[in-house]
């Protein structure tokens, strides 16, 4: 148990407290060489590579024959040099990835292997391909297998996908009609056979049961790849059946640190990546899941939208930096084609970024900085006055770590659920999933990790960094 409890505070609860700690340490001594050391983790896992540049120069200059530190200096500075090109690169790029696919295939240019002996994906009688559950359970076999499928069976899956992504608004609607059920599924993080094990718990999605995945399908565990097609061909197979957030690893520098770019580029070519980091652009924020049915029990405590059904707001990150966010306001915000750290997209919507995807709840009230250096905290009589104020019954939200799987907070309104079982094979959490059904009520559910093959998670994340963010 200690181990484990060390583990979750390194990942999930240090990071801001550790930077003021190691920064009053430095006021006091100026050279002491531990604190500048460890300041600089902490702005690596929030990918403020300067920052963490500054710091190992420093003690640098007071340790100059550490070359572990060297070392990790060196792979910084390679990282930020490669994420400054590529970011003037796409200044110059005048076709998004889906565009630029299109046209390959039609040039001819991302053909099936004539040798390939896997799941063939169908076509139509025009000759386009589709897609079916034969296919989507035969393909979930072969990965599990152990096998691969061609790059213009992935190409066609994305694509697929970002088809019914791109017409959504960055909030998405849901009513849960009579004898149906829906299950928010949190954090999956590259998990393959834990996710695999996640399904045969809420079954398929069909005609009376829906999927909502709340964000970071990817990164940290090294079968990122095949949960995110998995997951993009249930989307693209029943549209309205399977819904999918995005989280804050849906994001390429989150991808270039913790493993998906590499991953991706390893498996399947730069072109694949480039496709997957735009349609992570077009995925919506937040979904709003409402009961059609009139709660059951009593309700005189409960926040109920404007017909008097109970209904919840299902985001990876949580709440804002102000009141007077508006379900109205988050459904308008322009999202695709853009990543999170531009300016003025996926933010409170007047200077604060990221906080659809990055926010995290506090026992305190009001509002507070954040533990993890980006975004803030909301305490739960912000909770509470944003529910009221929209006619939300409570906020289902991911993004950490909990031991059981799930949390209840802020008396009741707000949600944390984590799906990723003994997270990158060190945390000895259970996994969970939230079931609701037409009244709104739910159910919860909890699983545990599962084996699998012998590769360790960050197998696929930047050289010389994925040692040291473990």
């Amino acid at each position: 148990m200690l181990v484990r409890s060390l583990w979750l505070t390194r990942y999930e609860n240090y990071v801001l407290k550790e930077r003021y700690i190691v920064g009053a340490a430095i006021e006091l001594d100026p050279k002491y060489a531990k604190a500048y050391y460890r300041r600089a983790t902490c702005y690596l896992q929030t990918l403020r590579y300067k920052q963490a540049i500054a710091d190992f120069k420093k003690l640098l200059s007071l340790e100059p024959q550490n070359q572990l530190v060297r070392m990790q200096l060196d792979s910084t500075q390679k990282i930020l040099r490669k994420a400054e090109f590529e970011k003037a690169i796409e200044m110059e790029e005048e076709k998004n990835a889906a565009e630029r696919c299109v046209e390959i295939i039609a040039e001819g240019g991302c053909d099936v292997d004539r040798g390939y002996a896997g799941p063939v994906l169908p076509k139509t009688e025009d000759g386009k391909f589709t897609i079916d559950l034969e296919f989507v359970r035969n393909m979930i076999q072969w990965f599990k297998d152990g096998k691969t499928i061609p790059r213009r069976y992935v190409w066609e899956i994305v694509l697929g996908a970002h088809s019914y992504f791109a017409k959504d608004d960055s909030l998405v609607e849901v009513n849960i009609e009579d004898g149906a059920t829906i299950d928010v599924i949190g954090d999956v993080h590259g998990q393959y056979y834990d996710y695999l094990h996640l399904l045969s718990l809420t079954g398929e999605p069909n005609e009376k049961h829906a999927l909502l995945m709340n964000g970071d399908l990817v990164d940290r565990g090294s079968w990122s790849i095949e949960v995110i097609i998995t997951a993009l061909a249930w989307k693209w197979l029943y549209p309205t059946r399977m819904y999918i957030n995005r989280g804050n690893h849906e994001a390429k520098e989150m991808n270039r640190t913790y493993g998906f770019e590499g991953e991706a580029k390893h498996k399947f070519g730069e072109q694949t990546y480039k496709l997957f980091a735009h349609v992570f652009t077009t995925m919506p924020l937040a979904t709003l899941v409402s009961a059609t049915k009139p709660p059951v029990g009593p309700t005189n405590k409960t926040i109920l939208s404007p017909d008097g059904r109970k209904r919840y707001f299902v985001v990876h990150g949580g709440l804002f930096s102000k009141d007077g966010v508006t379900l109205d306001d988050i459904r308008k915000i322009k999202r695709i084609g853009q990543q999170p750290g531009q300016e003025g997209i996926m933010c409170e919507l007047l200077k604060y970024r990221l906080q659809l995807l990055w926010t995290d709840p506090q026992e305190l009230p009001g509002r507070g900085p954040s533990k993890r250096g980006v975004g803030i905290a909301f305490g739960p009589d912000v909770t509470k006055r944003w529910c009221e104020a929209n006619g939300v019954t409570g906020v289902i939200r991911s993004h950490e770590v909990r031991q059981d799987g799930y949390s209840i907070e802020h008396d009741g309104l707000c949600t944390t659920v984590f799906s990723a079982p003994n997270y990158v094979d060190q945390a000895g959490n259970k996994g969970a999933f939230i079931r609701i059904d037409a009244a709104g009520s739910q159910e919860y559910t909890q699983f545990d990790a599962q084996p699998h093959p012998p590769m360790k998670p960050m197998a696929y994340a930047s050289s010389g960094l994925a040692n040291l963010l473990m």
